[in-house]
């Protein structure tokens, strides 16, 4: 079995993933998930993960949460949001600590959940909406750049406009980083546990998009895992 270690799963994607890797009876993976907040403490405990507390931002409190335990084979994370008092994100600081720790514990693949709009996909993104995203993409570039260039085996997933409904089934990966539009939470999700599975996602950048609800209605190719 395989011991992942998740972060950003008290909601969004984080929370559809947990859902996925633990949806078969027994699990076959052996899921840990970092939490700040114990109010979602419950229902991943329900589901069967193993729950641990620290705030990713706190380099001490997560090496206790990350190292402390068997051994991880998998590091993914989807966090992200509103700035600390000292003005760090998780979108950058928080992963780069989730990064250099995951270095240290000498996991076998991380999976970075992004977004649209950071490094070379900002050329998907219309000018008003970097004006209101940028300086949280920059971010997300930022831990992005440090994951390529930690030495860790990677895919960096960074998905379009996201819609917390049912999976439509539609959504792809492209290595084409000009294509944006929306996908649903849930196919994220999806699309985040088939690469953990394929070792043709290993060092990949993939945008991520429902390819029936795309921004313009461009031909792209798309990635086979």
């Amino acid at each position: 079995m395989q011991n992942i270690f998740l972060a950003g799963s008290s909601r969004g994607v984080g929370r559809e993933i947990a859902k996925l890797l633990l949806e078969n009876e027994p699990p076959s993976v052996n899921l840990r998930v970092l939490l700040r907040n114990p109010t979602y403490a419950v229902e991943l405990e329900a589901l069967g993960a193993k729950v641990v507390f620290g705030d990713a931002l706190n380099l001490a409190e997560l090496e206790t949460a990350m190292l402390e335990g068997n051994a991880i084979d998998v590091v993914i994370t989807t966090m992200g949001g509103l700035p600390s008092d000292r003005g760090e994100r998780a979108d950058c600081e928080g992963n780069k600590n989730l990064i250099d720790l995951a270095v240290k514990a000498g996991v076998q693949k991380f999976i970075l959940v992004s977004s649209i709009g950071s490094g070379n996909s900002v050329a998907a993104l219309a000018p008003h909406v970097l004006l209101t995203l940028g300086a949280i993409l920059k971010e997300k570039e930022k831990a992005e750049q440090h994951l390529v260039s930690s030495g860790l085996n990677y895919t960096i997933i960074r998905p379009g406009g996201l819609k917390s409904e049912v999976a439509t089934g539609n959504a792809v990966l492209t290595e084409d980083p000009t294509v944006s539009g929306i996908i649903h939470r849930a196919d994220v999700a999806n699309l985040v546990c088939q690469c953990l599975r394929s070792d043709r996602a290993n060092h990949k950048v993939f945008s991520a998009i429902d390819r029936n609800m795309l921004f313009n209605p461009v031909e792209f190719e798309k990635f086979a895992l």
